[in-house]
């Protein structure tokens, strides 16, 4: 428990929390206030709403996830592009707040760099909806030269921390960088508008203060960094993603566009600016904490900067009576628990692992979204917006003033952070004695990690196929968050074992250890540390994205034939001779074999679930293998029932309907209400459901439709409401029991049915779901393991005891029958859990091919 506090601590827990003053606030006819909001869950802890997203969306992601960016040369500053306008949208929500619709942005940023010669703009690549994405940086002049200098100094940084901590020219010379993210969330705008005032006033500025900060730092603002729902009035991009929680998946273009800014500028203080909490929270945050970066000089870096944000809000003069703002709070001081550090998926803790040593989510305090939005006066809404604005820009005043003051230490620290990785140094657990100056530390905020000497990742048979395509996948994703690899040039032994030529070695000697190992560790099972968390508690890619990963405790690399990798290995192959089996346990894999059906290639399923595809084809093979680097085998099997290309009607989440696209099955969203409105049938071979399908809130007409569809076609259900519509179309006969709604992790699984067959021993988990009662023809495909079966993650029984992990050991988690399949995992999860998706893609094919999943292969 926290000793040191300046305002109560909340103990319970943020999903709890209420606030006893609240109706005093409440805005009435002729009243200055606002609905004061703790800290909250934001959203849903399940998203049961079913994706709607445009096809558009999907293959503007995919397609900008396989390009390569090439590196420009080094220029100096300032940077100008003029930037062509966007039509004028009346629709964009913006414009009700009397704020910056998106249309506008591109002529401010046009004004701002004829202001002088301080301000540069750059577009960082689209959004899914297809707006640019703008990145304004704002620093003293820089002629080529210079900008080279501090190029050189900026990679000695991270590649040569030792050297860099002694450099004068570094102490002297480095420019700061400061990073400020704005609009993450789409309806959490202002943050965006500070930005944009801000960047105004430093282009104009002649104090001295103003020279010195730009002189010794550059300051790079991403205006916006979600601007499809910035104009829609969204809290997602176009394709339903939650932006703030993709960092370790990166699947959509605007996060890999933040991921890049962020090792090219390497910024050691970040600023991301959200809403709506009253009042204005400021982190650093509340126990659990990353253990995987160097949480001291993080704390003590950003409490720092927090203290001096406080100050600065505050200082604006707005008070709960009259304006019904209340004082800023620092969660790691006024709050126990909830607020939480662990997982690397939002944007402050994602910077940490690239070096940044003072980052924060600010949430500014006005709700002006959701039902505000809709139900407020305009004026009222433009005056809260107006308060906000003001926020977010004290926050972001007081944060260059900390850097100008600051600047030395940051950048010492942020060598430090290398140095230790580099070195293979020890973390430093946090305490009074070693952050001294924040308050409160006790043994509840101490979370560190035993590195291991190294990973191995074994590059799979491009002959057999067998785990090749994820190997492959997976360094490459390590290589695109700067992880260092390494790859075997002939057999090799690290402690004790032979490793085969063409293994890939992530050495965690390396400036960014803890991005290496927040990726392909285990992760912990933090139950018993907090009562509830506030998203996502595990999320390993070594155990959930289909590729064999070894953790090497101990050992030397010295003498290894390793040589350093830019890109994997391609795995592209299909033999010269012979018809060809593709394995489908991977979704490239399923990619590649939609790709041929659409084109019209016959294919059959092969008796272990693989598709064997024709000698005659084998020039659309070769197109398939390389466009979707996959490997086809030579095989002598003839293959039995013929797979078509499927169509399916999908009630999903986001995430689902996104990795769905993502292996090219053609998917058309439905709902409840798309149901209702009428829905043509007839060209769906099955539907799959885990969201926003309500069979009792359907009409009459709707409900004899669906009922007539899924007596002759195929059924995937995921999770309850899968279950229901199972239950309410009679089909197969398991009673599903729900476990804790919040539980979520990586958890060990059996896999005994042809759906998982080669499957990885792992799932992922969110309100997790088993089966039990099973009756005639029900076929367990997973089960939970017995014992314990959570790794990693955050589980607890119900107040009754029921729910837990204990009560699911050992059951069901995915059965089958005739033609339904339903899972109790989340084998499609935000589009992160690779490994799973093949499961799903079974599924469907199954179901949609035969009477029964005893006849599939």
């Amino acid at each position: 428990m926290r000793t040191t506090r300046t305002v109560p601590a909340r103990p319970v827990l943020i999903v709890t929390l209420t606030l006893a003053t609240a109706g005093s606030l409440l805005l009435g006819p002729d009243a200055a206030g606002a609905d004061p909001k703790p800290v909250t869950r934001e959203g849903a802890a399940v998203d049961d709403r079913a994706a709607e997203a445009p096809a558009s969306a999907a293959r503007r992601a995919l397609a900008a996830a396989e390009e390569t960016s090439t590196p420009t040369a080094t220029r100096g500053y300032p940077r100008r592009r003029i930037l062509s306008p966007d039509p004028e949208n009346p629709g964009d929500k913006s414009l009700k707040l009397g704020l910056t619709p998106y249309h506008a942005i591109a002529p401010k940023l046009n004004a701002l760099q004829r202001l002088g010669d301080r301000v540069s703009v750059e577009v960082t690549g689209r959004s899914a909806g297809g707006h640019r994405l703008y990145l304004v940086t704002v620093t003293a002049p820089e002629t080529t030269r210079q900008a080279r200098a501090q190029e050189r100094m900026r990679e000695l940084i991270e590649n040569a921390p030792a050297t860099a901590a002694k450099s004068p020219e570094i102490k002297r010379d480095y420019k700061t960088p400061v990073f400020v993210n704005s609009n993450i969330h789409g309806n959490e705008w202002e943050g965006t508008d500070a930005s944009l005032k801000i960047v105004e006033q430093l282009a104009t500025a002649k104090d001295a203060r103003t020279r010195d900060l730009l002189a010794h730092s550059r300051l790079y603002f991403n205006i916006t960094a979600n601007p499809d729902g910035r104009i829609a009035g969204t809290r997602a991009n176009a394709n339903g993603f939650d932006l703030n929680r993709d960092f370790v998946t990166a699947s959509q273009p605007e996060t890999r566009a933040m991921r890049q800014i962020e090792l090219d500028t390497q910024p050691a203080v970040l600023l991301d600016l959200h809403g709506y909490v009253n009042g204005t929270l400021i982190e650093p945050t509340t126990p659990p904490h990353g253990e995987n970066y160097e949480y001291d000089l993080f704390l003590k870096n950003s409490y720092a900067n927090a203290l001096g944000m406080e100050s600065a809000v505050n200082a604006l003069g707005y008070t709960p009576a009259r304006d019904g703002v209340e004082p800023a709070q620092i969660p790691f001081r006024d709050q126990e628990e909830g607020w939480d550090d662990w997982p690397p998926v939002f944007t402050p803790q994602y910077a940490a692992f690239h070096g940044t040593v003072a980052a924060h989510t600010v949430e500014i305090p006005l709700a002006v979204n959701n039902e505000e939005y809709e139900e407020l006066p305009v004026p009222e809404l433009r005056r809260r917006s107006a308060v906000n604005t003001a926020v977010a820009g004290a926050a972001i005043r007081a944060t260059l003033n900390h850097v100008r003051e600051h600047r030395t230490s940051l950048v010492a620290d942020q060598i430090e952070v290398f140095r230790r990785g580099a070195a293979g140094a020890p973390q430093v657990p946090v305490s009074p004695e070693t952050v001294p100056g924040v308050p409160g530390i006790g043994p509840e905020d101490v979370y560190t990690t035993t590195f291991p000497r190294a990973y191995v990742i074994p590059p799979g048979d491009s002959r057999t196929q067998r785990s090749a395509p994820a190997a492959a996948r997976l360094v490459g994703h390590l290589l695109a968050n700067d992880v260092r690899v390494t790859r075997a040039t002939r057999p090799f032994r690290l402690a004790g074992r032979t490793y085969p030529t063409g293994s890939y070695v992530v050495d965690l000697h390396q400036p960014k250890r803890g991005m290496a190992n927040v990726l392909l560790a285990d992760g912990r099972d933090i139950s018993g540390k907090v009562s509830v968390m506030y998203d996502i508690s595990g999320w390993s890619l070594g155990r959930l994205w289909g590729a064999t990963v070894e953790q090497v405790p101990s050992g030397s690399l010295r003498g290894a034939p390793l040589r350093p990798v830019t890109e994997a290995t391609p795995v592209a192959h299909v033999p010269a001779h012979g018809d060809l089996r593709l394995r489908l346990t991977d979704p490239r894999e399923i990619a590649a074999l939609n790709s041929l059906l659409r084109q019209g290639v016959p294919v059959r399923r092969g008796p272990d679930g693989s598709a064997i595809v024709p000698a005659s084809a084998r020039r659309e093979a070769v197109a398939a293998a390389r466009a979707h680097d996959v490997s086809f085998a030579a095989t002598r099997l003839t293959g039995g029932t013929p797979l078509r290309r499927l169509r399916v009607a999908a009630a999903v989440t986001p995430g689902e309907l996104f990795a769905l696209r993502e292996m090219d099955f053609d998917v058309t969203p439905v709902s409840t209400a798309v149901l209702n409105a009428g829905f043509d049938w007839s060209g769906t071979d099955v539907l799959f459901v885990s969201a926003g399908l309500d069979h009792a809130a359907l009409t009459a007409p709707a409900r004899r439709a669906l009922d007539a569809f899924l007596g002759d076609h195929g059924l995937v259900g995921r999770g309850a409401t899968g279950a229901a519509l199972n239950a309410a179309a009679d089909r197969l006969a398991v009673r599903p029991v729900e476990g804790n709604p919040d539980a979520n992790g990586v958890v060990r699984t059996k896999n005994t049915g042809r759906l998982t067959h080669d499957a990885p021993a792992h799932a992922f988990v969110y309100a997790p779901l088993w089966f039990t009662a099973l009756g005639p023809g029900v076929r367990v495909e997973q089960s939970y393991a017995i014992g314990n079966p959570l790794v990693s993650g955050h589980w607890r029984p119900l107040r009754d005891g029921t729910g837990g992990p204990a009560a699911a050991a050992g059951q069901a988690s995915v059965v089958s029958g005739g033609r339904t399949v339903l899972f109790g995992t989340e084998p499609l999860f935000r589009d992160h859990p690779k490994g799973e998706f093949p499961q799903v893609a079974r599924a469907l094919f199954t179901v949609a091919h035969s009477g029964s999943v005893e006849e599939s292969g």
